[in-house]
């Protein structure tokens, strides 16, 4: 039986390595995203998702394809800059996307998800919402969907749907870069703290989605995890 999913933001980066994995593992899959994939073979509809209209018209068209079983929250957006300088519009912004977004989506596939008495919702969170430096916008509303993750696993277990979140830590996405610049000293930082030495690649984070999406993994609810390599741990003196 082929299931149908929509992962956000999967034109690049992440999402779009979560797009090719859910694909390769039998999900007839969908992208919902305002920038233009590379190819998309109709699997592309164009969404803002700042815009809660946008998104309710996207999902009308998908239902034409069958009962939407699986959903990943993946689309963000990085708005960088110190307490002081954060300004409204930016964390108005931010919070649209990150977190009223995914928040609109989970609404749009409930009917059909309780109808199949089978869901699978993917919450994209970081490992940022723990603390740090120029996140206020972007750490909140990590941690928020984060805790949505867990009200929703709640609502949703009687049914059939189990809702998770994973956290990325340091991915090589154009969005790390950005925020990052490879020849600044807090990157080259962050890479030392890494315990694998090594930024992560979206295909890391693919992994951990594939697993939580996977119809065998229908007892874990409501986790969070950490795809991080080791950041998120103490280095034992080491």
């Amino acid at each position: 039986m082929t299931r149908t999913a929509v992962v956000t933001g999967a034109s690049r980066g992440i999402g779009k390595a979560i797009f090719n994995r859910l694909s390769y593992e039998g999900w007839k899959t969908f992208n919902l995203d305002i920038l233009v994939p590379e190819e998309h073979e109709g699997s592309w509809i164009a969404t803002d998702l700042t815009n809660p209209v946008s998104i309710s018209n996207a999902f009308e068209m998908l239902r034409e394809n069958g009962p939407i079983t699986g959903l990943v929250n993946n689309a963000g957006v990085a708005l960088v800059d110190r307490l002081e300088n954060s300004s409204l519009n930016d964390f108005e912004r931010t919070m649209a996307i990150n977190l009223r977004a995914p928040m609109l989506c989970a609404q749009e596939v409930l009917e059909d998800m309780k109808q199949e008495q089978f869901g699978r919702i993917v919450n994209i969170a970081s490992r940022a919402m723990m603390g740090k430096t120029h996140r206020t916008a972007y750490g909140a509303s990590k941690g928020g969907i984060a805790a949505m993750t867990r009200v929703w696993a709640l609502e949703l277990a009687e049914h059939g749907i189990t809702v998770n979140t994973i956290a990325p830590g340091p991915i090589a996405t154009e969005m790390f870069t950005h925020a990052n610049p490879p020849d600044m000293p807090r990157t080259q930082e962050i890479i030392g703290t890494i315990p694998a030495g090594r930024l992560g690649s979206p295909d890391d984070i693919a992994q951990g989605v594939a697993f939580f999406m996977d119809e065998r993994s229908g007892f874990i609810n409501g986790q969070l995890l950490y795809i991080c390599g080791g950041i998120t741990l103490a280095r034992g003196g080491s």
